[in-house]
């Protein structure tokens, strides 16, 4: 998920990377979260659950869910950092959850990125805006929010083409009183 932060109002949008809500979540920016953990070898049984390991099989089918999920917030988000570059005011962050074995699995996280026009430079606007633009959509399955920063970077970018095209004609019609600063050439 792509958030923005233009001037100096961060706008933070959410992503739901889950189909239920996590049990129990806590934000963490450490990426060198430990994946594997060492199972127990002894084969003990449960009532109701089968125990692998020391671990239940519904408690290896929620960790399993969570690897993936983990994977897919990892990718989703250095997709975005990837296509932001420059534009992008830091690493992603994630949201965790812990699983049954102890282990923090991200299942959210953003990129927060800077979506402020480029000041008396309408043309530098509309190259961040594509970037912009490229950087919300660029994984496999953008998100609602991403899809809001696109069409936002498309605003931006049409309002950015608008002032070029005002600056084009009044360059073509002689009025260049608000293209810049004026230099007298004559002396």
């Amino acid at each position: 998920m792509i958030s923005s932060i233009a001037g100096n109002r961060p706008a933070v949008q959410q992503t739901d990377y889950s189909q239920k809500p996590p049990a129990a979540s806590t934000t963490n920016s450490d990426q060198d979260v430990q994946k594997d953990l060492a199972l127990k070898t002894d084969a003990s049984t449960s009532t109701g659950d089968k125990k692998t390991g020391g671990i239940s099989e519904s408690d290896l089918k929620v960790i399993s869910e969570l690897r993936q999920r983990d994977a897919e917030v990892r990718t989703h988000e250095a997709a975005h950092l990837a296509a932001a570059g420059s534009i992008a005011t830091g690493g992603a962050s994630f949201e965790y959850q812990q699983g049954p074995d102890g282990i923090q699995y991200a299942i959210g996280g953003e990129v927060s990125i800077d979506t402020s026009p480029v000041s008396g430079d309408p043309a530098a606007t509309l190259r961040k805006a594509d970037t912009i633009r490229r950087a919300a959509l660029s994984p496999s399955q953008p998100s609602g929010s991403d899809m809001q920063v696109a069409a936002s970077a498309m605003a931006m970018a049409a309002q950015a083409q608008a002032e070029l095209l005002q600056k084009n004609q009044d360059t073509h019609n002689g009025n260049t009183d608000h293209l810049g600063t004026k230099i007298n050439l004559s002396a």
